[in-house]
């Protein structure tokens, strides 16, 4: 009976239309926009020609930013790869989690030749699975109907039930326990990846997962899709295409760059960009964004895919090898100084955000997932994403109240990062140092470079900062580190 009442109204509703024209009630419902999330690894906000690299070439996310917005103060949830990557897929800071080490960490004072082994603190307890419970961005996106897929590097578990195929993607394609690409070939065949099969002799891995990626677009092109590329470049092993390599050992001979280190704490610090592998594997990265972004306008998609393109940590510059600079930000990943967490991000929404603009609001990754429920009209999960603000408003050029960004590494980093907190709030930065209980305080917009503690002289804008993270402290039941009893100067 409800079924014939209906028809019957859609028919009354069809005659009262009719001046619109006979195809107004057949038409189909618009399509939710696709989503393709391109995050790269490791790479330094610096990495990019758009972002102001003078020596890499990156020629495709370079007119990718000309086409969105670019975001100049854009931040990874912590200054290594894993808490990042676990906070775009839940909306949430590491630290709520207890994710705030990169997965597989040892716990340094249980290994006598850890590189961490005799220091003034132990380091807080960290998880090395996202939680199952957690419901993912892709979980929420394939609930509504979405295909999902995942190419690249995972890291966000140690047995496969915590891998991709678990956490709402529909698809996996090499996404595993490994940061890196660690097999027999590393970035080239033979992958020895369970979830990746190797392809013909000479593959070159970014091109390989940027062919699955158009593979998928192209057989999801009438669905809306997510697409997650999800590079291991520009990851250690420092591996290239030799002819990529010989064009960059040219290039840095032509411009006369010399290598140049500096120091931060008890590490050398690279100063210059002009790694000629490096730089070899920043192109190869681009070119595989290239093609995927090429394949999306010639499926007729671009139209109507949303595109994001992030780092999860920053560039490597301290420690062996330090392949890259930051500069003018200090160090770099594995510290909490900005080198170490401010990221090259782009997001490219046609029809919605104004191509070419820049926007200098502090933003971070936890930000993503509600950004994407909000564009595909869906409604949001503030118990999921507590963590995170939607961007719309600032995509669409009105004013946004992002409110303070935090922090919180409670550990030892293989590139020499010592355990720290930091809360960023408008222009000012507080970082807390545990080994002594040092306070830093800088102002972003006069001193990027980190170069001027102004703890001492700004008393009362360090007090207040330092109030707001003790009390996000309690907010998110953070893990804390404690005194290392056993420690001998």
């Amino acid at each position: 009976m409800q079924r014939r009442t209906f028809f019957k109204s859609a028919g009354l509703a069809a005659v009262s239309l009719a001046g619109l024209g006979s195809g107004s009630l057949l038409a189909k419902p618009a399509k939710k926009p696709n989503f393709l999330f391109l995050l790269i690894d490791d790479l330094g906000w610096k990495d990019l020609g758009c972002f102001g690299s003078e020596f890499y070439e990156t020629p495709n996310i370079d007119a990718l930013c000309g086409e969105g917005i670019k975001f100049t103060d854009a931040y990874a949830a912590a200054p290594v790869c894993s808490p990042t990557r676990a906070s775009i897929m839940t909306g949430k800071y590491p630290a709520r989690m207890d994710t705030t080490d990169w997965f597989g960490s040892p716990q340094p004072y249980k290994i006598n030749r850890h590189w961490a082994v005799n220091k003034p603190i132990l380091t807080a307890a960290s998880k090395h699975n996202m939680p199952l419970d957690e419901l993912t961005v892709a979980e929420a996106l394939k609930q509504n109907g979405y295909s999902t897929f995942f190419a690249g590097k995972w890291h966000l578990g140690e047995t496969a039930d915590y891998w991709p195929e678990h956490q709402g993607f529909d698809i996996n394609k090499g996404g595993w326990r490994l940061g890196g690409p660690y097999g027999p070939g590393k970035y080239f065949v033979p992958y020895g990846n369970p979830r990746l099969e190797d392809g013909p002799e000479g593959e070159h891995l970014p091109d390989r997962l940027a062919d699955e990626t158009v593979k998928f677009m192209k057989e999801n092109k009438d669905k809306s899709f997510m697409a997650y590329l999800s590079f291991y470049s520009v990851h250690v092993p420092l591996v290239t295409r030799e002819d990529l390599t010989e064009k960059y050992r040219k290039k840095r001979a032509k411009m006369g760059i010399e290598t140049k280190w500096g120091k931060e704490g008890e590490y050398k610090a690279r100063l210059t960009q002009e790694h000629a592998v490096y730089a070899g594997m920043v192109e190869s990265m681009d070119l595989a964004c290239g093609k995927v972004l090429e394949n999306l306008k010639k499926l007729g998609l671009d139209e109507n895919t949303i595109v994001f393109l992030m780092s999860d940590n920053g560039g490597c510059s301290t420690a062996d090898p330090g392949p890259t600079s930051n500069l003018p930000l200090r160090a770099g990943k594995g510290w909490i100084y900005e080198g170490g967490i401010r990221e090259p991000m782009i997001i490219k929404w046609p029809g919605e955000a104004e191509p070419g603009k820049v926007c200098k609001e502090p933003v971070i990754s936890n930000d993503f997932y509600p950004t994407i429920l909000e564009m595909a009209g869906l409604p949001a999960r503030p118990e999921q994403h507590k963590d995170g603000k939607s961007l719309v408003p600032l995509l669409k050029g009105e004013n946004m109240d992002r409110g303070p960004i935090f922090w919180h590494y409670p550990h030892y980093s293989p590139q020499g990062g010592s355990p720290a907190s930091a809360i960023r709030e408008n222009e000012w930065k507080l970082i807390l140092w545990y080994e002594d209980g040092r306070k830093e305080l800088f102002n972003l917009r006069e001193d990027i470079g980190e170069k001027n503690n102004l703890a001492d002289k700004k008393p009362e804008i360090t007090d207040r900062l330092f109030n707001k993270l003790l009390n996000w402290f309690k907010e998110v039941d953070a893990e804390m580190p404690q005194l290392n009893p056993g420690y001998k100067q």
